[in-house]
């Protein structure tokens, strides 16, 4: 970025114009970083010390940087490093006396947070945040605690649907745990639903019952196992043949009779079997549907569980990009929100001739021609306003340059002397992005004084071209709609005259006795 300058001699622009070109180099590499944190999550017991660790790249210095420790939604700080200090006056009470950032490294752009006696709160995303000047970037990182509760105690509770109920309790487990029954082979055994009980330090109480009604089972055993780390705690209960309730008279015979009642079963289900087999086919052809609907319906709440937690992350990017979008050179279409329309409308078409009429050919050539630059450059923009009035205030518009080999886009300030409307403009300030070929150039033209040539790099060759205008802070910006990246920017003190689009199938060209 430059500052226009206007009827300006070369001796007395040279110093200022140096030392932008010095602030230009400072400011791109400041804003050359990204932050790194760790891609898997940090597993830490309750109690012990956790350390967090974020770095810049490519690797720099960032003991100058604001750095700020945060979880991930809006909340005050857990951490924030400036000056070289620590204050407080914005850490969150839970952090304070807790944390340090360990700066060892942080000459080569390595800090570490270190919270000390983790507790079950301290569990989820943080976020690192740098900045330097007006440059920022984050990144996140996991922590998950884990804590390991008491020894199970397994109790008998009663005799239930003719068996015995046996209960095991367990607490100080973080997160939730899962209980698991065995028998002394280690078969699994069916149980009841699990019963989790939070806390107000965070940690989670189970409690599952089983009933037992095999009374030659003699023991069971309760595991309690915590799901992050595998760590279990696990009890064992003998159970007595005597505590379990005794079989009446009555179904003792019917035990006797259902085996004979399975028998004539067996029979019929045999005797009827070719007549039914059709039937069975048709069932089984139904519940292979039914399971391809159910998968089918789980995988569509996945998608949209999954579109849903998108939108959520997209709407808290949006809302975090619209708390600074001028700093943030990304994002035309959202950055479209905070921009009206631009009134601009084709001044004139042009038209491909017949290259086999000489006439038309001849004409072609004359609309075409190389241009020099001039204070009436502006009368070939080929688009202009559908009102009388300049732009002001802030305005887009987007210009479809598909495959043309060149075009010069941008807007034009016209400077009148204010001594009435019938006066011709003085001067004519061109601000345009130029290509020509596979090459691109910014160009700031006032009058005869070039202020800006300067070589632009595009990594994919735009189609459709989108330009911000902001009156108020003096800004014009170029998008490149095909990839959605920021080209290139104008800033200057103020704008001082009237704003005009302006755009043309050709290149630009600086005629010779403007560039000297």
């Amino acid at each position: 970025r430059m500052v226009d300058s206007c009827r300006v001699s070369p001796a007395s622009s040279l110093l200022p114009l140096l030392l932008l070109q010095v602030a230009t180099w400072h400011s791109a590499a400041a804003s050359e970083f990204s932050v790194k944190g760790q891609a898997e999550p940090i597993v830490v017991p309750l109690g012990a010390d956790a350390s967090l660790p974020c770095r810049l790249s490519p690797e720099q210095s960032a003991a100058h940087m604001y750095i700020r420790w945060y979880r991930v939604r809006p909340s005050p700080a857990g951490l924030v490093f400036q000056n070289g200090q620590e204050p407080v006056g914005e850490q969150m009470l839970e952090y304070r006396g807790r944390t340090e950032l360990l700066r060892d490294a942080i000459g080569k752009g390595s800090v570490t947070l270190l919270i000390r006696h983790i507790r079950a709160s301290d569990d989820g995303l943080y976020q690192c945040h740098f900045k330097d000047g007006d440059v920022s970037q984050e990144a996140f990182v996991e922590l998950n605690v884990v804590g390991v509760g008491s020894e199970p105690h397994v109790h008998m509770t009663g005799p239930k649907e003719d068996g015995i109920q046996v209960l095991c309790s367990s607490s100080g487990w973080f997160p939730k745990p899962k209980v698991q029954w065995r028998d002394t082979a280690g078969r699994r055994l069916p149980s009841l639903p699990e019963s989790h009980t939070q806390h107000k330090d965070g940690l989670f109480r189970v409690d599952a019952s089983l009933v037992v009604t095999d009374s030659s089972l003699g023991n069971v055993t309760c595991s309690v196992q915590n799901p992050l780390s595998g760590q279990e705690k696990i009890s064992t209960i003998f159970l007595p043949a005597p505590f379990f309730p005794k079989v009446s008279v009555w179904k003792s015979a019917l035990a006797g009779t259902f085996p004979i009642l399975g028998l004539l079963l067996i029979g019929i289900s045999y005797m009827g079997w070719r007549e039914h087999e059709d039937k069975k086919k048709a069932i089984k052809k139904m519940k292979k549907e039914s399971h391809e609907r159910a998968q089918m319906s789980d995988e569509k709440e996945y998608v949209l569980k999954t579109k849903a937690e998108l939108e959520a992350a997209l709407e808290q990017r949006k809302a975090l990009y619209n708390k600074d979008w001028k700093k943030a050179l990304l994002y035309p279409d959202w950055r479209k929100e905070h921009f009206k329309p631009a009134p601009v409308i084709l001044k004139h078409q042009m038209t491909q001739s017949n290259s086999s009429d000489p006439e038309n050919k001849e004409n072609y050539r004359e609309e075409t021609q190389e241009l020099l630059l001039s204070d009436e450059q502006g009368d070939c923009s080929l688009i202009t306003l559908d009102q009388e009035h300049a732009m002001s205030e802030r305005h887009y518009w987007e210009v479809d340059v598909e495959n043309a080999e060149e075009w010069t886009a941008g807007i034009y300030e016209v400077h009148k002397d204010g001594t009435g409307p019938s006066k011709e403009p003085l001067r004519v300030n061109f601000r345009v992005l130029v290509k020509k070929g596979d090459e691109y150039k910014a160009l700031a033209y006032c009058s005869k004084n070039v202020s800006l040539e300067e070589r632009v790099s595009v990594e994919k060759c735009p189609q459709k071209i989108m330009l911000f205008l902001d009156y108020g802070d003096n800004d014009i910006s170029f998008y490149n709609m095909t990839d959605g990246t920021h080209i290139f920017s104008f800033t200057q003190p103020t704008f001082s005259g009237q704003l005009y689009p302006y755009f043309r199938l050709r290149s630009m060209e600086l005629s010779p006795s403007a560039k000297r």
